[in-house]
């Protein structure tokens, strides 16, 4: 995993709540088994017409907000199926974090094993957030637990454990890896048949 300390970019806003996982990513998108190819599919029923041409009206196809990586949404995001195809779309679309209200625990989790930030804030916090300009730049601080922006500094709340693995980029293969030595000790002393 790609470590993340400190992030800043501009953002969108998709204020919607209960944004599911079939509308992150729709089931027609699941076959490829790569973590990669997802993100031009990602919001695909909001973000195409039924010619497959771009929304001009969706915000994701708006020239202004091209390269956010920053995720303003609603509340209960990532609700749904288990499908962790929807994180591997956010991911590869460009996103590095979503702040919403609050994700479904197999969301989140899916979020934590695949290196994407998901903070969760107050209401009146992520509106403040919706409302910056297309070029507005957020930051993300992680090891001091802050979302900045245009003068206010909003809190957040993270497992020790998961801000340890993301600072330092560590999935759950690198933290096994971390004890090679033991293991590779206990391994020589199994009996060979």
């Amino acid at each position: 995993m790609e470590p993340i300390t400190t992030i800043t970019s501009t953002s969108i806003p998709i204020m919607k709540d209960n944004i599911d996982t079939d509308q992150l990513i729709p089931k027609q998108f699941l076959k490829n088994i790569l973590k990669v190819g997802y993100g031009h599919h990602l919001f695909f029923d909001w973000r195409y017409d039924k010619d497959g041409k771009p929304n001009p009206d969706f915000i994701l196809n708006k020239p202004e907000r091209q390269g956010a990586e920053i995720l303003v949404a609603g509340d209960n995001f990532g609700c749904g199926s288990s499908r962790e195809h929807a994180v591997w779309a956010l991911k590869d679309y460009g996103f590095k974090v979503v702040i919403a209200g609050g994700f479904s625990d197999i969301f989140y989790m899916n979020s934590t094993k695949n290196g994407f930030l998901a903070i969760k804030l107050p209401l009146d916090q992520r509106k403040i957030l919706a409302a910056a300009p297309a070029d507005a730049k957020i930051t993300v601080d992680l090891p001091n637990q802050e979302v900045r922006y245009d003068g206010h500094r909003f809190a957040f709340a993270i497992d020790p454990l998961w801000k340890h693995k993301f600072i330092n980029g560590l999935d759950d293969i690198a933290i096994t890896m971390q004890y090679e030595d033991q293991i590779e000790a206990y391994e020589a002393k199994m009996p060979q048949f």
